[in-house]
């Protein structure tokens, strides 16, 4: 059975921005739903879909959900110095909320449940290559949060309700709602803004990566894909020749911009996060190749950020970063510790 009608949680958000109007765009009617803390956060017009609910996802219930044919669960404190401002709120968010968000799909009998997880939930290996039969290593409260979702939606699978857990890469890109605290996109912008690429770490952690873009192909694919060969199923999401280390992508942002040299940190410390990802399985099953690779993408963000008049004070304000974007919410008194708008 086919979606028509699909929920997009978290829709306002980096990968939002661009999955909705690619959907709506393909002709599926695309509802989203957001608590929209990063409505200010605009880095260009962003597509508005025709419906939008605007609530928390701890505060759904089965009645906002029937009638929708699939939900993608993009919602969530969504990376590691996000998480580690309240480990238990993150858990709770993004585990205990996503699994009741399940829960409750499932009461209202949405059959296909696609769920943002990461690749970081493999933390750090001794250079050997992860895949989905790989034991997991979580080692922040971010990817421990991914772990545990992952759990409880993987067990609710049957009875007509088809969950699929999805380890996406690394994202980068250019986006309507464009983040600067993913790593692509950081070092593109220092060479920007500085006229030089600084790493902060020691260069060596490798990251599998994927353009966002090629993020909203892999998730219409899942939409179209047989509910029955993927149920219950975990796939780790992106491509096998981008996995490199972090010294590499500031190398290719030299390559683009010529001239920008790449310093590391003084007294850079060594990021214990490092792990390379196969993707054979879900390249076998979707057939799909990447429509960018690194090179191509930090072209992308390079032009974006100078036709935009992308400046030092941008990347170093809160709009594109979130943890920044949120501590200022609370200092400002407009969110309360749970991450609750406040009442004006």
């Amino acid at each position: 059975m086919l979606p028509k009608n699909v929920l997009v949680t978290g829709h306002d958000g980096y990968v939002g921005a661009v999955l909705v109007p690619f959907l709506a765009e393909r002709g599926y009617v695309v509802t989203g739903l957001d608590d929209f803390y990063f409505e200010d956060c605009a880095f260009s017009e962003p597509f508005r879909p025709a419906h939008i609910l605007r609530k928390d996802i701890r505060d759904l219930e089965a009645d906002d959900l029937r009638g929708f044919d699939a939900i993608i669960h993009l919602a969530a404190l969504s990376n590691d110095p996000l998480g580690e401002l309240d480990p238990q709120l993150t858990l709770d968010i993004n585990a205990g909320a996503s699994a009741r968000l399940a829960q409750i799909a499932k009461n209202a009998g949405v059959r296909r449940f696609l769920y943002a997880s990461s690749c970081s939930v493999y933390g750090s290996t001794q250079g050997e290559w992860m895949d989905e039969n790989s034991p997991t290593h979580p080692l922040t409260a971010y990817s421990h949060s991914k772990v545990r979702a992952e759990e409880s939606i993987r067990a609710l699978a049957g009875g007509g309700f088809f969950p699929v857990s999805l380890r996406f890469s690394t994202v980068y890109g250019v986006s309507a709602k464009l983040r600067v605290d993913l790593v692509v996109n950081n070092l593109s912008a220092w060479g920007v803004t500085a006229k030089e690429i600084r790493i902060l770490s020691d260069g060596t952690p490798w990251r599998p990566l994927i353009h966002v873009e090629d993020v909203a192909r892999a998730y219409e694919f899942f939409l179209r894909t047989p509910e029955e060969a993927v149920q219950g199923r975990t796939f780790n999401v992106g491509f096998n020749e981008q996995n490199v280390q972090v010294r590499t992508i500031a190398d290719a942002v030299a390559k683009v911009m010529p001239g920008i040299a790449v310093r590391l940190a003084n007294r850079a410390e060594k990021d214990t996060r490092t792990y390379r990802v196969r993707f054979d399985q879900f390249t076998a099953l979707s057939g799909l190749l990447p429509k960018w690779d690194l090179e191509s993408g930090i072209r992308q963000l390079v032009d974006a950020y100078r036709q935009s008049f992308f400046t030092a004070d941008d990347f170093a304000g809160s709009k594109y970063v979130r943890v920044s974007h949120l501590k200022g919410l609370m200092d400002q008194n407009r969110l309360d510790p749970t991450l609750r708008w406040k009442s004006a």
